[in-house]
């Protein structure tokens, strides 16, 4: 009987070794490229799917969780500085890469693929590149406002023809409603920024908690109109809502309005860095940019490509003209002043 038992077990035992090491092999077979994006998986799966497809790189993604959004990944790539276990950050957004960024957590590389986006989304020493773009935008209740009267600034929250309970924006503390923030206090100054806000405040618009929020309290007729982004003003167009969107300030003195672009970027001692240069160039290409704008993830292309966002009849933005870094170096202030203001 111990004959038979040892027999049955040292059996198991190769059982189990040859599962774990069937596994491995599986596990290991083949080039691969670790990938933390904050692009809701909807829109960056089907694109990370087709680099595979296109150079058999297999793809491990790790992407955001709802509750903690962008935030969540960073603190985990500045977790993993000293042993990195990604390869490449793609990001929604810039002010969080730029950050990783002075936090050494980045390496330079300078895709081919970006030497057609404009100087003001490419990091000037290579650390990142920008593409595909989303905007802050104006969304407004066509039932409930003419023509002739619709907003055409972000001023224009402060004109006291419009009741100021029916008009909205997202608390300035959070998300790109605190990056915008940080570009007016950027472009306007700081004193004047601040002011701006301050008269918002005084003003008595309703300050709501998140650009969503906006827009459903337009589409629904509580706000004539709001302040919010493109992503969210398309949603309530393509539902049938009874809006439009304004891009604001547009005139030839106008301060133009924030345009917020994806940002990717290669991880320093990344495990793969051959993979990786080629899923950043993958995701820097022209028809990568277009097959964003094609799924409504992006709105706004950085350079001209060959599809038009389907929400939004114009297609020449016209963007902030400012540098990316000082916008960053306005957000602590930003926050700290505008918790001060709105929040008593």
């Amino acid at each position: 009987m111990e004959v038979i038992r040892i027999l049955i077990s040292n059996c198991f035992c190769f059982v189990v070794a040859g599962i774990f090491l069937s596994s491995c092999q599986t596990t290991d077979k083949g080039p691969s490229v670790v990938i933390y994006t904050s692009i809701d998986q909807v829109y960056s799966e089907p694109i990370l799917k087709k680099f595979e497809k296109a150079t058999g790189v297999r793809v491990l993604p790790v992407y955001d969780v709802e509750a903690a959004k962008t935030t969540g990944l960073v603190n985990r790539l500045l977790a993993e500085k000293d042993r990195p276990q990604a390869d490449v950050f793609w990001n929604g957004e810039f002010a969080q890469t730029i950050l990783l960024k002075k936090e050494g957590v980045l390496a330079p590389y300078r895709s081919p693929n970006a030497a057609d986006i404009p100087a003001t989304y490419v990091d000037s020493e290579g650390y990142w590149s920008g593409f595909a773009g989303r905007a802050r935008v104006l969304l407004i209740n066509t039932t409930l406002i003419s023509p002739s009267a619709y907003p055409q600034s972000i001023f224009d929250l402060l004109n006291t023809t419009h009741p100021a309970d029916k008009i909205g924006i997202a608390y300035p503390l959070f998300g790109t409603a605190a990056t915008h923030a940080a570009a007016i206090y950027a472009a306007l100054g700081p004193d004047a920024g601040r002011d701006f806000f301050k008269k918002l405040q005084a003003r008595g618009i309703r300050v709501v908690d998140g650009n969503s929020v906006v827009r459903d309290l337009v589409a629904s007729g509580q706000l004539i109109f709001g302040l919010t982004d493109t992503d969210d003003a398309c949603s309530a167009v393509r539902k049938g809502a009874p809006v439009k969107t304004i891009f604001p300030d547009q005139g030839k003195n106008g301060l133009g309005t924030l345009i917020v672009p994806n940002t990717v970027s290669l991880i320093a001692k990344a495990p793969h860095p051959q993979e990786a240069r080629k899923l950043i160039d993958f995701l820097l290409s022209k028809e990568t940019e277009e097959a964003l704008i094609r799924s409504g993830w992006s709105h706004i292309a950085l350079r001209p490509v060959g599809v038009q966002p389907g929400c939004f009849e114009n297609s020449s933005v016209k963007g902030m003209n400012m540098n990316l870094y000082d916008i960053y170096g306005q957000l602590s202030v930003v926050k700290r002043e505008l918790a001060e203001i709105f929040i008593r």
